[in-house]
């Protein structure tokens, strides 16, 4: 697809997305099923299948609370990121990239700590 083609179909998409109801569920649909293939690099199964739960586990249920549905929305989000974290500290060679990952880590499980303290004190 040229670059002109790949910008219409883009910018339809978004048209699409952003006149419907429920863009962000819709638009997280197409990250659904990226399955590991046989020919994937072991690394890249496993992203393939952190994104997949993250986005699977994003999808909540919402109920309207602005607060509540943003912390709900995030921790899996969080440990999304953390899972990918893990993935380079498993397969990736880069220092650098490695120190990232174990900030990442320790940075997000802070976090996560909040929002579910966050949630139970608020009664969700």
């Amino acid at each position: 697809m040229t670059i002109d083609r790949r910008l219409f179909a883009g910018l339809a998409l978004s048209g699409a997305l952003a006149s419907s109801g429920s863009g962000f569920a819709q638009s997280h649909q197409g990250h659904a099923g990226h399955g590991a293939s046989a020919s994937d690099s072991p690394a890249t199964a496993a992203y393939k299948a952190v994104n997949d739960k993250m986005h699977k586990d994003m999808m909540i249920a919402f109920t309207g609370d602005a607060d509540a549905d943003f912390v709900r929305g995030m921790i899996p989000h969080h440990q999304g990121a953390i899972d990918m974290a893990k993935v380079v500290l498993a397969h990736g060679k880069d220092p650098e990239l490695r120190k990232l990952a174990n900030a990442i880590i320790t940075e997000q499980e802070k976090e996560i700590a909040f929002m579910q303290a966050w949630l139970k004190k608020n009664g969700h």
